[in-house]
């Protein structure tokens, strides 16, 4: 998976929720869905339209009402729900609140090594500075990432790497992205 794909699937706060649900058997019907994650409805929608848009969800034809449709993963999907699903897993409850956030996965997903801000900034072509440095920073308050400074370098130069539950989130994820040309 490409990490303008990942970015683009965590731009919905309860895309991974309803792609994690699907994956482990929640049946795709929006009542269901909804008690799984416990979206809105609106904020529901709005996800479930985005993660069409993105090929990964389709209606399931014969399936369902009209307005209570019926939904499943695509053959790309599948993938990206496994992922959604690993993720939910390694996260815990407490913590489904800073996974709904659009760039803490992308930015668990470019630390696969200990980098700079620049480094990281670089791998998330789209993010902006002040984008990247609040998620950083709600990720070390809740200590799945870890800031350290590097004093021999002139000027000195922090290092953000992952720590406990980020270090595994960003261990299942680093692999399965492809982060292009650094």
């Amino acid at each position: 998976m490409d990490i303008r794909t990942l970015v683009n699937i965590t731009s919905r706060a309860w895309a991974l929720p309803i792609l994690a649900g699907l994956n482990d058997g929640v049946p795709g019907r929006q009542a269901p869905l909804l008690m799984a994650t416990g979206a809105s409805r609106t904020a529901f929608a709005q996800s479930i339209d985005h993660l069409i848009s993105c090929g990964l969800l389709e209606r399931n034809p014969g399936h369902g009402h009209p307005l209570r449709p019926e939904f499943r993963l695509t053959s790309i999907g599948k993938a990206a729900a496994e992922l959604a699903s690993r993720i939910q897993l390694l996260s815990g409850g407490e913590n489904q609140d800073l996974l709904r956030k659009s760039w803490t996965v992308p930015v668990l997903a470019t630390l696969g090594r200990p980098s700079q801000f620049t480094e990281i900034k670089r791998r998330l072509l789209t993010i902006s500075d002040r984008a990247l440095s609040q998620s950083l920073q709600s990720m070390e308050e809740r200590s799945w990432v870890r800031r350290t400074v590097d004093d021999a370098a002139r000027p000195p130069k922090p290092i953000y790497s992952t720590i406990y539950t980020g270090a595994k989130i960003s261990k299942v994820t680093s692999p399965v992205i492809e982060l292009g040309h650094i």
